[in-house]
């Protein structure tokens, strides 16, 4: 089987919040400084100082969007408790500094010997006050999604240093760009691709969960050393685009997705209920519609390319392109195993 696209994130079960646990800092001045707080089962609590050091703090801010670690304060500077009840929900956090949130961390759940008095606290940089870039582009490329990428700032355009770009920052450039995934980030560009103007002078730090660049913390203005030898460059698919076809409905019928110009078909090879929610999702056309099998088939097959092969999606995703999936075009399938989706707003006023 050829390789998925993206790389797939194990978190295993074990000591520690749930992945879908939240943080937040309460008390401080502003967003990214104050009482550090995790929210489980639906209520908020405070996190033990013991242990608790600057790789922590890291976390937190990569978490919160709130740039880099600066100080671990004592909890008790930023007043008392302020919810009812509110208890130390976890105590001995130990992270490497690398998560991307706290609850990716071991850590213990069961506090002992250890209150209020021991809450732990963080102070991050303050993205709110620090310059971020207003727009992003990619230039000298042979399309949109494709080139050298510039960021600009108070109207100015700059080219980005590959110091501290990698593909997690190309992700999200493809993303707000409103392209496809990112396919490689090169660590400069050609000598006739590169730039000629100002070089932004600093670092971005994107988890690649970001809707646009500016989400993505940063470091402060400093002097560098790069020269335009060092451009980045990034290269994404091509904007992503379906459709339903076989009927005169939008919502219902045989799926097709475009890539390079061309229409082609989808794989049925583990496709499911997830799949057709972010298929109904994306095209505007309500919730999946459990039919027989033998509806599903009254769209035909396709003729042409099949271009997709073992989607998976969580069922969460805004588009069907940030499903996991083959390459494009590997496949093992005919057309007799094309996806037909079948979707509520063909049938106004029924629900799913």
């Amino acid at each position: 089987m050829a390789p998925l696209f993206s790389l797939i994130l194990v978190i295993c079960a074990g000591p520690g919040l749930l992945e879908t646990s939240r943080v937040r800092l309460v008390g401080g001045p502003h967003r990214c400084e104050g009482r550090v707080e995790v929210e489980r089962n639906g209520q908020w609590g405070t996190v033990c100082d013991d242990g608790w050091d600057l790789k922590d703090v890291a976390v937190v801010c990569r978490e919160l969007g709130c740039g880099i670690a600066k100080k671990t304060p004592s909890g008790r500077l930023y007043g008392l408790y302020t919810e009812k009840g509110q208890e130390v929900l976890i105590q001995g956090v130990r992270c490497s500094g690398m998560e991307d949130t706290l609850a990716q961390c071991e850590q213990d759940e069961d506090v002992y010997s250890c209150s209020h008095d021991e809450d732990a606290g963080a102070i991050c940089q303050n993205p709110d006050l620090s310059p971020v870039p207003e727009s992003v582009r990619l230039v000298h490329g042979p399309g949109p999604c494709k080139g050298r990428v510039e960021v600009q700032y108070e109207g100015q355009w700059s080219t980005v240093c590959k110091t501290g770009w990698d593909l997690r920052a190309a992700k999200v450039v493809c993303r707000q760009l409103g392209c496809g995934r990112a396919l490689q980030t090169q660590s400069h560009c050609n000598k006739a691709a590169q730039g000629q103007g100002p070089i932004w002078e600093r670092e971005m730090f994107c988890s690649g969960r970001e809707a646009a660049l500016q989400d993505c913390p940063s470091g402060p203005w400093e002097k560098h050393n790069c020269t335009h030898d060092e451009d980045a460059w990034v290269e994404c698919e091509d904007a992503f685009d379906l459709r339903l076809v076989g009927r005169d409905n939008q919502c219902s019928g045989r799926l097709e997705v475009l890539h390079k110009g061309v229409w082609g078909s989808v794989c049925d090879d583990g496709w499911g209920e997830k799949e057709d929610r972010v298929v109904c999702k994306q095209l505007g056309c309500g919730e999946p519609l459990s039919l027989p099998f033998k509806a599903r088939k009254t769209y035909g097959p396709g003729v042409g390319r099949i271009w997709l092969d073992d989607v998976r999606c969580s069922g969460q995703e805004q588009s069907l392109e940030q499903c996991k999936h083959r390459f494009w075009g590997y496949h093992d399938c005919t057309h007799k195993e094309d996806v037909a989706v079948i979707c509520s707003g063909q049938y106004p006023g029924l629900v799913a």
